[in-house]
């Protein structure tokens, strides 16, 4: 078997969505997963008993149906189903009641009184663009381009949750939004962690919280069927150790974090670099906890038995607690609770009549705490006699996490803590964050932008940066839709020992674009339009690009040390310093005050904020 053109270290989301962008364009993949089964995050097991099918990490999936990479895969025609519960996302309280958000914007607000108007007003406009925010955000911030609404979003998503909540006169709104911004892992004092409340509603609103038929597993499995489909390889079993066990490669992407990277890559990379990595920010951990039910969990109110996804934590000021409490190294008594129950719309997870329930509350990275207990009583507190129904139990604290998944180190699910500062340097202070030091060499997981989640991008957009460093373009049109090919040839999926070659080994190498294994296939879909029937702009010109440009760039060298990181961190981090406290004092203040910081926003990712002496963009 003839060596790869293309290897990609680890299969979860991010590593097959790189590989399938780098088979569209007609190189011949290689996915070395270290786990028999591959989908890192993407996983389904009987964990507790018989016939009770549960998710090992991911079970919600907005991102993955919204994903401007993923949602042009045709990920049906390879045996996905989406299932859509009648609401996103609930939120019981105390005293019997509960608030949640509903599809309609104006149906979610009309349940908030006196916030009704406020929250139509924040989400209303951003939901009629969701899809052009989605397509300009979910990449690195300084690719982002500025429209009216996308300076909008960002006004109100680089803040702190505590501030952008003070435009909410009811507990109920105040908690509900609690609840989405608990996903950012971050105190909600902190910015930027509105963003993730916000980019969830509006989810909820565009695309609902749908999850997959069957289990995570299955996105893992359609995607591996589209890779596949376009002669890639996958092996599973097969653990790298180092970057000299990899047969010659013209590119070599790296679905891994920062701790993975130092380990495999020993002296190979610069010491400026090592040092950047050394420094990067793991999160919170979580506490996981994995229940079969002999019924429902009996909440107090029915809107929670309407979704799988509920939100337990009580009001606004438990959240806060509980998340500033974890941030602080500490345990909380009541922890906030991110609960799905798939089972009531999902019959093949568990027998007729049982269900599932996948839970778990933030921890301190590395925690040895089980805190299922804690778990179980906040749960009880909304859905008395829920105690009662429970058959078998599995409990997974961060240690175990990590060994089923050596990308969640400490049982940090989202790649590294989601700071204002891993915003810009993630996972190191560089122009284009994909590239490494190393010729040919990329970094492709959820370390890099945008982030966690279960959306594909950092893959699509690492291979992206691979294909331009080839000399080549890659192609702003959607994805080709490739034909399913049923059952997946045995090698492809196992085998514990990659293609070799003799003679010496090296590290990636540049990428020749006109020398590939078999020509790129002809794209058959048409252009997409937009409205008016002219041709739609999909957002990606731009990227391919600065892209394009970032990749020359690196050539200058990478002293980032010489010419003011520190400069750098101050200017960001000063840059929201002292903005809740002043864009929320009332309607009219806010409202030009949201103007005036979104015009901030947007120069502070200018490129002279990291452009030393007017440089060039380089990274040295």
């Amino acid at each position: 078997m003839s060596d790869p053109e293309v290897i990609v270290v680890g299969s979860g989301p991010n590593g097959l969505s790189a590989a399938i962008t780098m088979a569209q364009e007609g190189y011949s993949v290689l996915v070395l997963e270290a786990n028999p089964e591959l989908g890192g995050g993407m996983r389904t097991s009987e964990l507790t008993l018989p016939g009770f099918r549960h998710d090992v990490c991911s079970a919600i999936h907005p991102l993955a149906v919204a994903s401007p990479f993923l949602s042009k895969l045709a990920l049906d025609a390879h045996g996905l189903q989406w299932i859509e519960p009648p609401i996103p996302v609930a939120h019981p309280l105390d005293g019997g009641r509960a608030v949640g958000v509903r599809h309609s914007v104006t149906t979610t607000a009309a349940a908030l009184g006196p916030d009704a108007e406020t929250y139509e007003e924040l989400l209303g406009p951003l939901v009629e663009v969701w899809e052009d925010l989605l397509g300009r955000f979910l990449r690195p911030l300084r690719l982002a381009r500025y429209s009216v609404p996308a300076l909008r979003f960002a006004a109100a998503a680089v803040r702190s949750t505590e501030g952008l909540c003070r435009r909410f006169e009811t507990d109920d709104a105040k908690a509900l939004f609690a609840g989405l911004a608990g996903h950012s892992v971050m105190p909600l004092e902190k910015t930027p962690s509105a963003s993730a409340g916000l980019l969830l509603a509006l989810l909820g609103h565009a695309v609902g919280w749908p999850f997959p038929r069957g289990g995570a597993k299955r996105i893992a499995d359609a995607m591996a069927s589209v890779l596949y489909s376009l002669g890639g390889r996958i092996e599973t079993g097969h653990r790298v150790a180092s970057l000299d066990d990899l047969p010659p490669a013209r590119a070599i992407l790296l679905d891994l974090t920062p701790a993975q990277i130092l380990r495999i890559s020993g002296d190979r990379l610069p010491a400026w670099y090592r040092s950047q990595l050394r420094a990067f920010r793991y999160g919170p951990g979580v506490s996981k906890i994995d229940l079969a039910l002999d019924g429902p969990i009996p909440w107090s109110n029915q809107l929670c038995s309407e979704t799988a996804t509920v939100h337990v934590g009580g009001s606004y000021a438990e959240i806060a607690d509980a998340e500033a409490r974890v941030w602080r190294g500490e345990h909380p008594e009541r922890p906030f609770v991110l609960l799905a129950q798939n089972s009531l719309f999902d019959e093949t997870r568990a027998p007729a009549g049982r269900h599932v329930v996948w839970a778990y509350c933030h921890v301190p990275n590395a925690s040895t705490i089980d805190m299922s207990p804690r778990i179980e009583a906040q749960i009880e507190r909304f859905a008395p006699g829920f105690r009662d129904r429970i058959l078998a139990r599995h409990v997974m604290l961060p240690a175990e996490l990590e060994r089923r998944n050596q990308n969640l180190v400490g049982g940090d699910i989202n790649g590294g803590a989601q700071t204002l500062w891993q915003m810009f340097a993630r996972p190191a202070l560089r122009w284009n964050p994909y590239a490494t030091p190393l010729d040919g060499v990329y970094v492709c997981s959820a370390s890099t932008p945008p982030g966690g989640g279960v959306h594909g991008m950092c893959g699509h957009l690492a291979a992206k940066t691979a294909l331009l460093a080839a000399g080549g373009r890659a192609r702003s049109r959607a994805p080709r839709r490739a034909h399913r090919i049923p059952g997946a040839p045995a090698a492809h999926m196992h085998g514990a020992q990659a293609a070799t070659s003799s003679g010496e080994r090296r590290v990636g190498g540049p990428l020749r674009p006109l020398r590939r294994s078999h020509p790129a296939p002809a794209r058959q879909h048409p252009q997409r339009m937009d409205d008016a029937g002219d041709p739609a702009d999909d957002g990606e010109d731009d990227v391919e690009h600065q892209l394009k440009t970032d990749s020359g760039a690196q050539q200058h060298g990478h002293r980032w040390q010489e010419y003011g990181e520190q400069n750098f961190r101050e200017r960001h981090e000063g840059l929201l310093s002292g903005v809740d406290g002043r864009d929320d004092e009332g309607d009219a203040g806010a409202s030009s005050a949201d103007s005036s910081f979104a015009s901030r926003v947007h120069s502070s990712i200018s490129a002279r904020d990291i452009e030393p002496n007017g440089g060039s963009r380089a990274s040295r």
